[in-house]
């Protein structure tokens, strides 16, 4: 299902919420438990930069994650991000009912999933996209894989991607420029 860079490139212009699975997405998949139960995960700073610049930018951003977890619930709040669905199975009920709340149409949401429980997701987003380390069968229902892995930039080419589509991005490095 990959698409040609400029058919990427349109469905990228009406993007207005970028939603993003978290284990293997935001983070290497890589969950570290202590003996005390407790659990940490490694986020990337320049994805994170990526994010709050989408923001102000006027992209929303949203999180979607079968896995419950803490230090995902404490990341959203660093960086501002509203809404943060967790603890679902069933990803496709969660992704209608965002849409629902939030009163987007699924072709306005680019969604970045890297494994088989998110491919109901993405068979509905405008915009599905997978990290370069997503697994075999995502990949290849996907419109667009970033060259990078999940933790490791993929979040930050995606708002790149969408943000020139949408001639934003300029305007951000013009702001760091100064």
């Amino acid at each position: 299902m990959r698409l040609t860079a400029e058919q990427v490139r349109t469905r990228a212009e009406r993007v207005r919420l970028v939603l993003l699975d978290v284990d293997g997405v935001l983070t290497d998949g890589t969950v570290y438990i202590d003996s005390a139960g407790g659990e940490a995960k490694s986020f990337s700073i320049r994805d994170g930069l990526a994010i709050v610049w989408a923001r102000r930018a006027g992209l929303e951003i949203g999180l979607l994650s079968a896995r419950p977890s803490a230090a995902t619930e404490r990341r959203a709040r660093e960086l501002g991000i509203p809404i943060v669905s967790q603890g679902g199975s069933d990803k496709r009920s969660a992704f209608e009912q965002i849409l629902a709340d939030h009163g987007y149409a699924s072709d306005e949401v680019a969604y970045m999933g890297d494994d088989l429980v998110d491919l109901p997701v993405l068979a509905r987003a405008g915009l599905a996209t997978a990290p370069a380390d997503a697994a075999d069968e995502v990949r290849s229902r996907v419109h667009w894989v970033s060259a990078h892995p999940g933790g490791r930039g993929a979040v930050r080419e995606l708002l790149e991607l969408v943000l020139e589509a949408q001639q934003r991005w300029a305007a951000i490095v013009a702001a760091h420029e100064a």
